[in-house]
């Protein structure tokens, strides 16, 4: 009898310890057009959402769209600053960045940059603002404060998702050459160059910063994970096809990638060099970027279904 309890416990505690993440609901946003990037205002509970010519801004808690940054041009992604009040939109098609006031949600200034700027992060270890230009294999720094170019960085390849340490070095997929490269975000150079082989066509990054890994998913249908010391590849793990975000839980020690198939496919850290898959949450066709907020645990990944811009909110 002692040993069916015992196991009936140690099946509960399994239970218990499974995941299984779901959507839970879906935020509709008026109107069409493609869309991209997205990012969390932890501290002012926004949800920032690229979307085609606009960035939609959603009030995390109630869902309620609470405003709009309009003549984004191509937007791709977006980055903020809480601490200046500052946000940044990267314009693609315009090969601009523009700079906004976080509260008013009102333009201050463009500022130029290389081709089709598409990622872009803050780096808090500086206070710039890094752009990363596809067509031009280079990545422009923008003095957040001021606005001004503080310079560029020559990438040597295409460049995709980024990643900061916090501590003045910035990590970059250089998709078309199965590279990482570190950069000198005081000195604006790069200074290492790692192959990410046998993962390819790493297209999306997240950081654990206080173990120095590397989360990288790669359209080779694997996610590597990479010591950012070193740049060695750990190991690897198989995820589902078409990733274009990872995002990284430092509460939980997940790790989520999102895929075009329509599903995130979820990783747990057990150690700094140990990982198992944990479950493959189905979403939706095309629901390929993603955001993360902390506080919640909660994704969100925007995508169309049935002609209706949406975003999907996936939780426990």
């Amino acid at each position: 009898m002692r040993q069916a309890i015992l196991v009936l416990l140690l099946c509960l505690a399994a239970l218990a310890s499974a995941v299984m993440y779901r959507v839970t609901k879906k935020i509709p946003i008026p109107g069409q057009g493609g869309w991209d990037y997205l990012t969390i205002d932890e501290v002012a509970r926004r949800l920032y959402v690229s979307h085609e010519t606009q960035v939609e801004v959603l009030d995390v808690d109630s869902d309620a769209i609470v405003g709009r940054v309009l003549n984004t041009s191509g937007v791709h992604g977006i980055a903020v600053a809480p601490d200046l009040g500052r946000g940044f939109v990267s314009n693609g098609l315009a090969s601009t960045v523009t700079i906004f006031n976080l509260k008013t949600l009102k333009p201050i200034v463009d500022v130029p940059t290389g081709k089709k700027p598409d990622v872009i992060i803050f780096d808090p270890a500086t206070s710039r603002v890094f752009a990363f230009n596809g067509d031009s294999n280079s990545a422009t720094a923008i003095d957040a404060a001021t606005g001004k170019i503080a310079g560029t960085v020559d990438l040597g390849g295409k460049p995709e998702s980024a990643a900061a340490d916090g501590n003045g070095f910035i990590y970059n997929n250089l998709e078309d050459q199965n590279q990482v490269v570190k950069i000198d975000s005081r000195k604006l150079a790069v200074v290492q160059r790692w192959l990410t082989t046998p993962c390819s066509s790493p297209s999306s990054m997240a950081m654990d910063r206080a173990k120095h890994r590397l989360f990288i998913g790669c359209r080779s249908k694997v996610m590597a994970v990479m010591n950012a010391d070193t740049g060695k590849v750990v190991t690897t793990l198989p995820i589902g096809d078409v990733v274009d975000a990872t995002v990284f839980d430092s509460d939980t020690h997940l790790i989520f990638n999102s895929n075009g198939e329509g599903t995130i496919s979820v990783i747990r850290e057990d150690t700094p060099d140990k990982y198992s898959p944990v479950e493959t949450v189905k979403t939706a066709p095309r629901a390929r970027t993603m955001a993360l907020d902390p506080r919640t645990h909660q994704l969100f990944l925007p995508t169309i279904e049935s002609g209706q811009f949406e975003v999907l909110v996936v939780g426990r």
